[in-house]
């Protein structure tokens, strides 16, 4: 049967939901998949709600056979990450399909000619938007639950867009790491000397009015620790006006850890870790209404839920390498005990950053998750 692809504007609210519906479907048996909330996704894609496309083009599309929705893609243009890294890259996300090689050459083929056509050299992901979305495909860990913030995905995606001609990108690791009952010796000492050392001091908060006046330095530290890695774009203020809006509630405030210079007042490090919401999201199917949140607040509140997400760290590039990431595991170690958490998850961690992973020594973490995104250049 031949497949037929169809664009989904902006103004065809039900081929949106359509959209982000699918893989909820497709994966409806897989007990590792974890859903987005249908609400955020549409947000994600809505031009109106996202900042992201102050810089950011997008056109999605969708495959049928026989009247069914068998396939979905997003093309995205982000002109600010082609214009720092000096590319003509067209990112393609938010990818899922059925395992048929003619309903995925016709989702590919698509988005190479939507990129051929804007005068791109080259296709690259999956990507979001930007570096706060999903990113990387799933090569490893199969039979591990995933993130909110990942996504899951089936092995035979790889085998279908390696098949596609798409290589090797760049790589993520995700680590599995035991909550020790208490800071290891070593990790103390050396937080407690370069505490001394430097005239670093820990910063806890109990409401967003407390954090406030730290925020803005804490997201221009982030702009200026990540800047160096893989297709990394600034965030702009209303970017960071929405994430905090949209990560703010999911907070719990003692695992939240800020660094400053005392002297200076100034964001040297932070750490920012929330409850796993994945046994939730399962639950709730991607809805929040009318009783999806119930299973969510239960694992933001719950002493049960036994896995800590561990969302963001940045540290000054001028104190990498002095440990203090030592510092901040001092700090939210005893809070993540405290609360009931067995296990952190990392998240994805470029493979190349090697003071990432130098993180985890001596923690028995585990690699149990690696991802990747793919480049195929266009002729």
């Amino acid at each position: 049967m031949s497949i037929i692809i169809k664009e989904v504007n902006e103004n065809n609210k039900a081929l949106r939901k359509a959209f982000v519906k699918f893989p909820i479907n497709l994966y409806k048996d897989c007990p590792y998949y974890v859903p987005s909330l249908i609400l955020d996704e549409l947000d994600t894609l809505n031009a109106k709600k996202n900042p992201a496309f102050d810089f950011c083009e997008l056109q999605l599309f969708l495959a049928y056979k026989n009247d069914e929705i068998v396939g979905r893609i997003a093309a995205i243009i982000n002109r600010e990450a082609n214009r720092i890294w000096e590319k003509k890259e067209v990112r393609f996300g938010f990818v899922d399909f059925i395992n048929d090689d003619e309903v995925v050459d016709a989702l590919f083929d698509t988005v190479h000619t939507w990129a051929k056509n804007k005068g791109m050299d080259a296709v690259i992901g999956p990507l979001g938007f930007t570096d706060l979305d999903a990113e990387g495909l799933l090569i490893h860990g199969f039979d591990q639950v995933s993130t909110m913030a990942t996504k899951y995905s089936y092995p035979y995606y790889v085998t279908q867009i390696e098949r596609l001609g798409y290589q090797k990108d760049a790589d993520w690791n995700e680590y599995l790491i035991p909550v020790p009952h208490s800071v290891p010796e070593r990790h103390q000492r050396i937080a407690n000397m370069v505490m001394q050392r430097y005239g670093l001091k820990v910063l806890k908060f109990k409401n967003l009015q407390q954090i406030t006046p730290y925020v803005a330095k804490l997201f221009s530290l982030l702009n200026v620790a990540y800047q160096p890695l893989y297709g990394f774009v600034p965030l702009t203020q209303r970017q960071i006006d929405h994430y905090v809006k949209m990560y703010v509630p999911l907070l719990r405030w003692d695992l939240v850890t800020i660094i400053i210079k005392e002297d200076t007042d100034d964001v040297v490090g932070f750490g920012i870790a929330i409850p796993s919401l994945s046994r939730g999201l399962i639950k709730s199917r991607g809805k929040l209404f009318p009783f999806g949140w119930v299973p969510l607040l239960k694992d933001l509140k719950s002493k049960k839920n036994p896995v800590v997400d561990l969302m963001l760290i940045g540290i000054a590039p001028e104190y990498q390498g002095k440990g203090v990431n030592a510092i901040i595991f001092s700090d939210i170690i005893p809070s993540a005990y405290k609360c009931g958490f067995k296990y952190a998850e990392s998240n994805p961690e470029l493979e190349m950053n090697n003071k990432v992973a130098s993180l985890w020594d001596g923690f028995n973490a585990e690699n149990h998750k690696k991802r990747r995104a793919y480049i195929k250049q266009l002729k």
